[in-house]
């Protein structure tokens, strides 16, 4: 019992750090867990490896939304809140966006209770199923992107096509972290470039209290429902992820205000990941990095080796939400006593080297190409969220071939 409690307290640990820190992944740290040596392996029992993977990726998902919202930094899972987290940043509100993705992360866990029942018994019967007809799922999709633009569907039709073909190219690329370059570029790269030009100057920020954050209750249904029609889909469904679940989720409900899908992003980055250990129980299959590294951990999952996984779910989304309370209020506190586009250029050079590091000079080309279609996007004035193409796209193909 020692050993686990140790394993979730070093895995919570581990999750703020991942979270906080642009571009450190939790499959990063996963890959390097799981090819240590077997001799470093063997000293730790593999249940008590699992709760330490479990407790660092459920963190993971309630605190990256501070880097994304305050700095503009993304990871794969959260491009997508930089669009109105940016927004409220420059308003003085980015506590509260940040606040809104935790609704959506604290009411995720209780859904991967709700849901897991469901999965285990009908998740093997309509797997097979939804893989017919996910082609015909995300194109729906694309055009609900098109029909919901506001500015130009002419031009956002074309920043989609290009950022298909862009992330074809990638894909096919020899480039280990693909998405790293691709998404940070189209979405961090491109919004820290527009700060970087404009010296941007970030307003003193607002830091709300909790009980006076008001969510209107059809805002939060609308948000939670559109978490649970996308998020279930992309748990058992192989190469889509928050993203593209956002996407779906947004356009089948309607077109969602900024709070709304703030709090629907921050519900499927944790559903996705919670699910994704429901998932390899119910169909042996992993969905996640941190999924495959417990397939390789435990060969043989049982159900009390899932019930122990929710537990940790639980306990770790309890204590991740107030400790990226915490950290939002002191980056609020914080972030106006910083030149922002210095801030702002700096975080970029980081990023860049990040990317040299895991990628090479390839991922940085993509990383460049990335940037100037996100600028391409931005300046014409038509959503952001039309550069999913670089994902939908490609798995669209994936499909259909």
């Amino acid at each position: 019992m020692f050993s686990i409690i140790l394993a979730l307290i070093s895995g919570i640990i581990a999750g703020t750090f991942t979270g906080l820190i642009p571009g450190i992944h939790i499959n990063l740290i996963t890959v390097l867990l799981i090819n240590l040596p077997s001799s470093y392996l063997s000293q730790f029992a593999p249940l008590t490896l699992v709760v330490f993977i479990v407790a660092m990726t459920i963190t993971h998902t309630f605190l990256d939304y501070i880097p994304s919202v305050f700095l503009g930094a993304p990871d794969e899972d959260t491009s997508l809140s930089i669009l109105p987290g940016h927004e409220m940043l420059i308003r003085g509100r980015a506590h509260e966006a940040v606040t809104l993705t935790l609704y959506g992360s604290a009411s995720a866990v209780i859904f991967i209770f709700l849901l897991t029942p469901i999965f285990i018994f009908i998740l093997p019967i309509i797997s097979p199923i939804m893989t017919n007809i996910m082609a015909i799922i995300l194109i729906t999709a694309s055009v609900f992107l098109f029909y919901f633009e506001k500015k130009s569907r002419i031009f956002a039709i074309i920043i989609f096509i290009l950022a298909g073909f862009l992330g074809i190219s990638v894909f096919n690329l020899d480039i280990e972290e693909p998405l790293l370059p691709l998404l940070t570029g189209l979405f961090g790269g491109s919004a820290l470039a527009i700060s970087i030009l404009k010296k941007q100057k970030i307003p003193k920020q607002k830091i709300t209290k909790l009980k006076k954050i008001k969510i209107k209750k059809k805002s939060l249904a609308k948000s939670l429902i559109a978490s649970l029609i996308a998020s279930p889909l992309v748990s058992f469904l192989p190469g889509l992820g928050s993203g593209q679940a956002a996407v779906i989720g947004s356009e089948v409900t309607g077109n969602l205000n900024k709070k709304e899908f703030l709090i629907l992003l921050g519900a499927i980055n944790t559903l996705v990941m919670g699910l994704s250990f429901v998932t390899l129980y119910s169909i042996h299959k992993p969905r996640t990095g941190a999924a495959v590294a417990i397939n390789e951990l435990l060969p043989t999952f049982s159900l009390s080796d899932l019930i122990v996984i929710l537990t940790i779910i639980f306990i770790s989304g309890i204590s991740a939400f107030f400790l990226t309370l915490f950290l939002s209020r002191l980056f609020s506190k914080n972030i106006t006593k910083i030149k922002y586009n210095h801030l702002s250029l700096m975080i970029l050079i980081f990023l860049t080297i990040i990317i040299v590091v895991f990628t090479g000079w390839l991922g940085l080309l993509v990383f460049i190409v990335s940037i100037f279609l996100g600028l391409t996007c931005i300046l014409s004035g038509v959503r952001r969220i039309n550069l999913m193409g670089c994902l939908l796209l490609p798995i669209i193909l994936f499909y259909l071939l």
